[in-house]
């Protein structure tokens, strides 16, 4: 169970839920369909826990074989605002780069073996789809392409986790397609790249020294920074409005936009990062549901924290909205 344990912690379950909550969601979606099925429903969204999982531990061996363990903590030192300790289970020796290789591909084996029972009961779309995301998710930081060293890694993120996720494990589920999870998976999947985006607009410096080309570097001016920020947040209300507006999507779907004010506030947020780094922010009920706030103060990363945090739990917000309304209509 230790084994296990390890694994799993530093497979980064922080962030599963950007990948399994929209599954969710497309799994109560499914649910109203005449060939839903529960125990396929139910692999699905194991697939995708499992394939997360082994995307991350794939993207730090990826990292680390780049020689890039070091850099956050130079940087650290020479007084740079940066988080130090990545992969530190690699760095500090509890396990070796051939062993996070090793679990990263039984992994993805797992993800695969599900794939096929999945496959053998809904056909060949599902294969096509997990073949899709798997090629995607190797080279987010894998050579040749690392895609997340030429500015493609926030945009990736989204689509695997917004619509190829919603749309795989929907199909898995019922066996069909359906128009408004495949709108309604537009503005899951740029709430999830909004995740990634966050992240690299706080890390810039960290990428630009590494030579890793985010959106962010990319684009690397904090106005031009804040105008793409501010369409990755708020196109997702856009797009839903425009759904129920179209009769694509129930109007009960505008209880979606009690989520508004999470987004506001995470834009005001990083507006201010660029203003006045220093200024501190205090966790409010509004912005969710923010665990060992206490010990990320007491390390320094508050200020990377809660922007992250608010960022994933604008996403989180949206889904459950999404799954409780798509059984009330």
């Amino acid at each position: 169970m230790s084994f296990f344990r390890f694994w799993f912690k530093n497979s980064r379950p922080h962030a599963l839920p950007q990948s399994v909550l929209p599954a969710l969601f497309a799994v109560c979606l499914a649910a109203n369909q005449a060939d839903f099925s529960l125990p396929l429903a139910f692999l699905a969204v194991m697939g995708v826990v499992t394939g997360n999982m082994s995307a991350n531990l794939l993207d730090d061996y990826f990292d680390y074989k780049a020689h890039h363990a070091h850099y956050r903590n130079v940087l650290d030192s020479e007084g740079f605002r940066v988080r130090v300790g990545k992969y530190a289970y690699i760095t500090s020796g509890q396990a070796t780069v051939g062993q996070v290789l090793g679990v990263s591909i039984a992994l993805m084996g797992l993800t695969f073996l599900i794939g096929g029972v999945v496959f053998y009961f809904r056909g060949v779309a599902v294969l096509m789809i997990a073949a899709i995301t798997a090629v995607l998710a190797i080279f987010y930081s894998g050579p040749p392409l690392r895609l997340s060293y030429r500015g493609l890694g926030e945009l990736v993120i989204g689509v695997i986790f917004g619509p190829l996720n919603m749309i795989g494990t929907y199909y898995a589920a019922c066996g069909t397609m359906d128009q408004a999870l495949i709108l309604i998976s537009i503005p899951v999947g740029l709430l999830v790249m909004n995740i990634i985006y966050v992240h690299s607009m706080l890390d810039i410096v960290v990428d630009n020294k590494l030579g890793k080309k985010t959106l962010a570097v990319f684009l690397n001016r904090p106005p031009v920074m804040l105008i793409v920020l501010f369409f990755i947040l708020f196109l997702p209300f856009f797009v839903i409005a425009f759904g129920i507006w179209r009769g694509s999507l129930p109007v009960s779907h505008v209880a979606l936009m009690l989520t508004l004010p999470m987004a506001v506030g995470l834009f005001h947020m990083m507006t201010v990062f660029y203003k006045n780094p220093e200024q501190k922010f205090e966790p409010k009920p509004w912005m969710g549901l923010m665990r060992g706030w206490q010990r990320f103060e007491a390390i320094g990363t508050s200020w990377f924290m809660i922007r992250w945090f608010l960022a994933r739990n604008l996403l989180i917000s949206v889904c459950l909205i999404g799954m409780v309304l798509s059984f009330v209509g």
